[in-house]
Order: C-alpha cells, then sequence, then structure tokens
C-alpha cells in the first residue's frame, strides 16, 4: 500500500512540475482556472462541465508528455541535433493542437451562455 501511495505522490509531484514549473504549463492552467470559474458564473450544464473538463484534461496531459519529451530529449542529447529537433517540435505541435481543439470547444460551450 506505501508503493502505491508514494507512486500518487510522484504523480502529483510530475503534476506540479508541469503546471507550476514550466511557464506554457502556468499559461495553461491560468486559462483552466478562467475557465472553471466562467462555468461556475454562467451556470453551466453537466454535459458542458464534461466537455470543459475534457479540454482541460487534453491539454494537461499534451503539455505533461511535451515536458517529459524535451527532458528527456535534453538529458540524452543536450547537443544540437536534428532528430531532437523534430522530436521536440511534434511534441510542442500536439499542444497546440490540443489548445486549438480546447479554444474551439471553450467557444461552443461558452458563446450560447454569453448570448442569452
Amino acid at each position: 500500500m506505501r508503493h502505491l501511495i508514494a507512486s500518487f505522490g510522484y504523480a502529483i509531484s510530475g503534476l506540479g512540475a508541469v503546471m507550476l514549473g514550466e511557464r506554457n504549463g502556468r499559461i495553461h492552467l491560468a486559462i483552466a482556472l478562467g475557465a472553471v470559474v466562467a462555468g461556475f458564473v454562467l451556470g453551466l450544464s453537466r454535459a458542458d462541465w464534461l466537455w470543459i473538463t475534457g479540454a482541460i484534461a487534453l491539454v494537461v496531459i499534451a503539455e505533461a508528455f511535451n515536458s517529459a519529451i524535451e527532458i528527456l530529449c535534453d538529458t540524452v542529447h543536450p547537443e544540437r541535433a536534428e532528430g531532437i529537433r523534430r522530436t521536440k517540435d511534434i511534441a510542442a505541435g500536439a499542444v497546440l493542437a490540443a489548445a486549438l481543439a480546447s479554444a474551439v470547444i471553450g467557444v461552443l460551450v461558452f458563446w450560447p451562455y454569453l448570448l442569452g
């Protein structure tokens, strides 16, 4: 049981490292908190909360993988290399895709509440 509890501790530490220790993680966290506050203020439906929660999770997961890939690449191969650059660019592109999809979800969810 101690190992299971320790595993959760490591995972929470990793999320904290990404969301608080990385500049982009802090940006994503601020936007997510803004969406949550707006959701409470506007009284989102249960279905809309599912979309917003999924969108936030998508971006957090993508950012976590991107950060892990960058750290691993920089540790294993600190010199500049084309393969490392491409790997990091692809991971960053995944975060961008997740963020854009989440922005579209946010507009589709919040727009009707803002109109009236």
